[in-house]
């Protein structure tokens, strides 16, 4: 039998380096072809939970990440499958520069033949930029080059500049006016969350579009060849109703929001009802059976989560009544006793966790790592801008990817297991599953063989 599979054009949006505008120009080119009734499935690269966040306000599709370690080949292959079933495009966003990480943007377009175009700041160079670029595309001979977009361009005579430096082979794609109203608004982790400034995001989405249409990419884009798109072959671990009759408490709104949307759905996959609920708004837990506390800004909210004494008292009991609890990152900090924000501010917290945090300016951790678990490893990444102290003694650390030092600490305080690191759900199922299980349900959720209807229920105030 012959493997399915489908053709979709396809273009991977990279760059030479962060801060090049690789996610104005994603949006806007999403949108532009969302405003001609066009279906554009955009992915991003890597472990990056705002990007998608405004991929996907700009595309109207839900935006999955993808990493070739974190997710494994066999999930990209599929990913990328099915949304060639549905697609008139396929848009990949990079991550840093195109040959940044181990994995990189260029091992993903390599695998995937999705040729790549290279958004660069052209502002402070001419002539040089076309040398830049020229230097990207020799550097590998694996991976295809659909040309440069110039942003922050000058004037028609920049443009000209660069263009005629460019040699034959390294299509112009476009030049992208300089103009603020243009620009994504960023914080201390990145970009500003979509939800808090979505009608300001809706006037710069239009406005990138008009420019990139104006600039004519559209053109441009007409030459691209489809790509063909196998589905997986590969077996992918196996997703059981593990989870079935089970209700998990997922925190979500503008302190807890980052949330691969990839983890919802395994968690539905595998019988789990989802139901969302606001630390900032809510006075109780809906009704549920374990809590996802994933990360998030609670830095930038701390006065509010203190001020909420009646959810703080919902936790609490949940967690004394021996409930599972999973708090990342964000969700971590939030289940010490204290948390000091940038201002030197200290707020009472959950106090699960004996401890306290405290941001830490503009230095921070990042990278790949396998959280080390009793239930198994899963996959994930750590991102963060803060240190905890004064904390117990940790159950386990994470294993980084590629260095023998001790990853992040990983605490466990009765069914409270508390991390830095963002666990990508799908790399291990069954451990996810164990994890969120109550442990007198546990052995008959284990021969289950049928889920329940699963769903994901919003709250009353559609906190977000």
């Amino acid at each position: 039998m012959s493997t399915p599979s489908a053709s979709c054009p396809a273009l991977f949006i990279s760059a030479p380096a962060s801060g090049q505008g690789k996610t104005t120009v994603t949006a806007g080119l999403a949108r532009l072809l969302r405003n001609q009734g066009k279906v554009v499935r955009v992915f991003k690269t890597g472990p990056d939970y705002l990007d998608p966040q405004i991929l996907a306000q700009a595309s109207g599709q839900p935006v999955d990440q993808l990493d070739l370690w974190m997710a494994g080949e066999a999930y990209c292959r599929q990913r990328f499958y099915e949304a060639a079933c549905e697609a008139d495009l396929i848009l990949v966003e990079g991550a840093m520069g195109l040959f940044d990480g181990e994995p990189s943007s260029a091992d993903l377009a390599a695998l995937f033949g999705i040729p790549m175009a290279i958004v660069m700041d052209v502002k402070g160079m001419a002539q040089t930029a076309a040398a830049l670029v020229t230097g990207l595309a020799g550097f590998r001979d694996d991976i295809q080059i659909a040309g440069l977009i110039a942003n922050n361009c000058g004037s028609q005579r920049h443009r000209e500049l660069i263009e005629g430096a460019l040699p034959a082979t390294i299509p112009f794609l476009a030049a992208v006016p300089r103009d603020p109203e243009l620009a994504l608004p960023e914080r201390h982790l990145g970009l500003v969350q979509a939800e808090e400034i979505r009608d300001d995001l809706e006037i710069r989405f239009e406005a990138a579009a008009q420019a990139l249409e104006s600039a004519g990419l559209l053109e441009a884009l007409a030459t691209l060849s489809p790509v063909k798109f196998s589905a997986c072959t590969e077996t992918l671990p196996a997703v059981l109703p593990a989870l079935a009759g089970q209700t998990i408490g997922v925190a979500r709104d503008a302190a807890f929001s980052f949330i691969y949307q990839a983890n919802l759905d395994l968690l539905v996959q595998m019988g789990a009802r989802v139901r969302f609920f606001s630390p900032l708004a809510d006075a109780e837990l809906p009704e549920c059976d374990a809590l996802w506390l994933p990360g998030g800004y609670p830095e930038l909210h701390a006065h509010t989560l203190a001020q909420n004494a009646a959810m703080r008292d919902a936790i609490q009991s949940f967690f004394a009544a021996g409930k599972p609890i999973l708090a990342e990152c964000g969700g971590m900090l939030y289940s010490l006793e204290t948390l000091t924000d940038y201002a030197e501010n200290t707020h009472t917290m959950l106090g699960l966790l004996s401890g306290h945090g405290a941001m830490r300016g503009r230095r921070g951790c990042q990278g790949m790592q396998t959280a080390e678990l009793p239930e198994g490893p899963i996959r994930g990444h750590a991102h963060h801008r803060s240190m905890a102290e004064q904390t117990p003694a940790p159950s386990a650390h994470g294993r980084r990817q590629r260095h023998p030092a001790p990853g992040e600490p990983i605490y466990r305080q009765g069914r409270l297991t508390a991390t830095y690191l963002h666990l990508f759900f799908p790399n291990n199922p069954a451990a996810v599953a164990r994890l969120f299980t109550r442990s007198d349900l546990a052995q008959s959720h284990s021969v289950q063989t049928t889920a329940a209807t699963p769903q994901i229920e919003e709250p009353l105030h559609a906190a977000k």
